[in-house]
């Protein structure tokens, strides 16, 4: 069972809070690379737009549809807060082994519409760990009969 260890933080100049407008000002820290995968779904689902830029590095890259990237915080930030304007609800899917290679971990997980996710993760100074780079749409959902 993981236990969550909890963190206080803030972005200086800025309020912590999620779309709610409730403010959230702990937050558990991924301290193993599969930890990130549960968080997000979490995240999103509570509309905690700041909270999903936190599980990555300053200046991690998120690929988004088209093709397109979004790279570092701010733009990480932007693309949840994109794909939370409508309050989209999300369901975990099945994480797949992680491969680990001394301070990386590559994360993996077959989405309930059968596509795959590929993150890649690094240990934080601090033990614990931050997606570098996430692909949320490796290949294609399955398609119905």
């Amino acid at each position: 069972m993981i236990t969550p260890v909890w963190v206080r933080w803030s972005y200086p100049g800025e309020t912590i809070g999620a779309m709610d407008g409730k403010a959230h000002h702990e937050r558990p820290v991924a301290t193993q690379p599969e930890d990130l995968s549960r968080m997000v779904v979490e995240r999103l689902n509570a509309g905690d737009v700041e909270g999903l830029a936190a599980l990555y590095e300053p200046h991690a890259t998120l690929a988004l549809p088209g093709g397109r990237t979004a790279t570092g915080t701010d733009q990480i930030r932007a693309a949840y807060q994109r794909l939370l304007a409508d309050r989209p609800r999300f369901e975990p899917g099945e994480q797949l082994p992680t491969l680990r290679s001394g301070e990386l971990a590559m994360t993996s997980t077959r989405l309930t519409n059968g596509a795959v996710t590929a993150e890649v993760a690094r240990r934080q100074p601090d033990g614990t760990w931050l997606w570098v780079l996430d692909q949320p749409n490796v290949s294609a959902p399955r398609q119905a009969p």
